[in-house]
């Protein structure tokens, strides 16, 4: 059977997108495995399917499946070109649109510039939301991990924007052990869904660098979760302003939240790099 597709990317943060409104199919998790290979299939960070509504307060349903083939929550960058594609394809033409996802309705515009806001609802910090294994909510966690063969104690701000992230401030985020930091630490059986792990380097209250070592993929060019779980972790423990340039390896993001009433919002790019069809 011949799957048609589409490969799209948000700064660089890549994705194969799939039309399960007009050709319904069911993958299983080798298939997807399969497929993320770079050398041996497509290539992809994620699989976005894109589904008819489950219900009447949405336009479509939104499922993420990471490049090891299990089903993951929230997407930021995947949200941006899931607007950029339904709209493309003559799928829809509301604006704003919303989507429903495993835990979530997410609200996505675009904008005249050709760049998509996405509503990505209000963190939570709750430990029982993230799942974190911790007595109480606290600002910042430490946790002990194994890294090069000895016990180092790691300080992290804890969240959820959906699906759960820590989120650590380095000095360089150049310099930061990125792979394996975040490999024993997404690891740590407090948290029993794995976590995302982002290292933030605070360069003013405006502007940070960000990088982010995602569960079942390894580290990205951009995570749009990542971004917002940093300035969201950043604006809890008054270190940064109510919006904030993130320059990730893929290029920029902008991400605002004010902590009161509002929803964490984020702006950024997303584009078609291909279409084509495999064989299955």
């Amino acid at each position: 059977m011949k799957v048609p597709f589409t490969k799209m990317q948000g700064l660089g943060n890549d994705f194969m997108v799939l039309d399960l409104v007009t050709r319904p199919i069911r993958l299983n998790r080798e298939q997807i495995r399969r497929l993320a290979d770079r050398h041996f299939g497509i290539g992809f960070d994620q699989l976005l399917q894109i589904e008819p509504p489950s219900s009447a307060d949405v336009d479509f349903d939104y499922r993420i499946f990471n490049a090891d083939g299990n089903e993951v929550e929230h997407c930021g960058n995947g949200a941006r070109c899931f607007a950029r594609f339904v709209h493309d394809r003559g799928l829809t033409d509301r604006n704003p649109i919303r989507v429903k996802t495993v835990k979530r309705v997410l609200e996505l515009a675009l904008q005249p510039d050709g760049q998509v806001t996405v509503d990505m609802g209000r963190p939570m910090f709750n430990p029982a939301d993230i799942p974190l294994r911790a007595s109480e909510n606290a600002l910042v966690y430490r946790r002990t991990v194994e890294l090069d063969g000895q016990a180092l104690e790691v300080e992290f701000s804890a969240l959820s924007m959906g699906n759960p992230h820590a989120v650590l401030i380095v000095e360089d985020v150049a310099r930061a052990p990125v792979e394996k930091l975040g490999m024993a630490l997404g690891a740590h059986p407090d948290f029993p869904e794995g976590v995302n792990v982002g290292f933030m380097e605070i360069e003013n209250r405006s502007r940070v660098k960000l990088r982010v070592f995602e569960r079942g993929v390894g580290e990205t060019l951009a995570c749009g979760t990542g971004a917002c779980a940093a300035v969201a972790a950043g604006r809890s423990r008054d270190l940064l302003d109510e919006s904030v340039v993130l320059s990730l390896t893929g290029g920029e993001l902008r991400v605002s939240w004010n902590r009161e009433t509002d929803p964490v919002m984020m702006t950024g790019p997303a584009s078609t790099v291909f279409e084509g069809s495999i064989e299955l």
